[in-house]
């Protein structure tokens, strides 16, 4: 078995979590992490076990060591930094969302082929089982056709106009943050919808706090989205069927639960706490593509990551949403 280095970008809280489920892997090396802080990527290094640290990515993506670099900074730098590690020849898992629009998507994908490197983007859902069981129930058709999808995340973060979530030019707004999952249920359970209207609210910073959203399908099926960071929603999503409902839910904690009532049946639910987050998942899936040679995942390939944000972007553009100098 192939043992992988892994690289990190930004030694942030996101960085450490994923950090934490790698060690669930043993075909996953914590080799190095890097910072524009160098303190910030030593005490980073010391406190998961990395054997480098860099001040800088430029020095990480130039590691001929370094096999697989995951990306955990801000939405407006994910560009750049996928384009220097790809140019580097360095397989990439980047956070969502992607980028800050579907051009800089395009052209990350161009990068990805014409280096023949490994590109994908680190969506938490397509993964994890209780997304998989519910796909399963759809596709077994007990439940009857999906008619309506409704899905919400919502939670009080406190205010701070210099915050990465307020701030517009690092992609500020609860839509590239957490609506984008809501905005994921429907494309993966419904595929990419035909219309989309789209309202939201706005902070003193320029950035939207909240966004409720309303797909059309040409077909009649309909779906509705809601993500706020004034409102404690929760995370959750309901799918509205012929002959039933299944809906599924999890925590901050990614603690997973899944309830299903079809035919009149007693609910049936499922539920699980995934070790290492879930995170596991993904990583495992970046190393099983590079042990068959692929330069893209089936589960999340580079078109879907494309559909995505071209729907991200509509919706953008229908509530008002302008990232200065990144609009397209």
């Amino acid at each position: 078995m192939k043992k992988y280095k892994w690289g990190i970008l930004t030694a942030g809280k996101m960085s450490a979590k994923f950090v934490k489920a790698l060690n669930l892997l043993d075909n996953a090396e914590l080799y190095a992490v890097a910072s524009r802080d160098e303190a910030k990527a030593k005490h980073f290094a010391d406190e998961y076990g990395f054997k480098k640290y860099f001040e800088g990515y430029e020095m990480l993506a130039a590691d001929p060591e370094v096999d697989i670099i995951y990306i955990a900074s801000p939405h407006s730098h994910h560009f750049e930094h996928t384009m220097l590690c790809l140019k580097n020849r360095k397989a990439v898992l980047c956070e969502k969302a992607f980028s800050l629009n579907s051009r800089e998507v395009e052209l990350m994908i161009e990068e990805s082929h014409r280096q023949g490197t490994f590109l994908m983007e680190a969506l938490w859902p397509p993964f994890q089982p209780i997304y998989r069981k519910t796909k399963d129930i759809l596709n077994g058709n007990e439940a009857g056709r999906l008619i309506h999808l409704d899905a919400r995340f919502g939670f009080q973060p406190p205010y701070d106009p210099n915050d990465r979530k307020f701030n517009l030019t690092l992609g500020g707004g609860s839509l590239l943050d957490i609506g984008i999952y809501p905005v994921n249920d429907v494309l993966y359970f419904m595929g990419v919808p035909d219309e989309v209207t789209a309202r939201a609210s706005f902070t003193e910073s320029g950035a939207e706090h909240s966004i409720s959203i309303i797909f059309g399908f040409k077909d009649g099926r309909m779906a509705t989205v809601f993500s706020s960071f004034r409102a404690a929603a929760g995370i959750g999503c309901t799918l509205y069927c012929e002959n039933g409902n299944i809906t599924f839910s999890r925590a901050r904690d990614m603690s997973q639960r899944l309830n299903v009532s079809i035919n009149g049946k007693e609910n049936v639910e499922y539920s699980l706490i995934p070790e290492g987050m879930g995170y596991q998942f993904e990583a495992a899936e970046v190393m099983k593509c590079l042990d068959e040679g692929r330069i893209e995942s089936e589960f999340v390939p580079h078109s879907y990551s494309l559909d995505l944000m071209h729907t991200l972007d509509r919706i953008r553009q229908a509530a008002g949403i302008v990232f200065p100098g990144r609009n397209h």
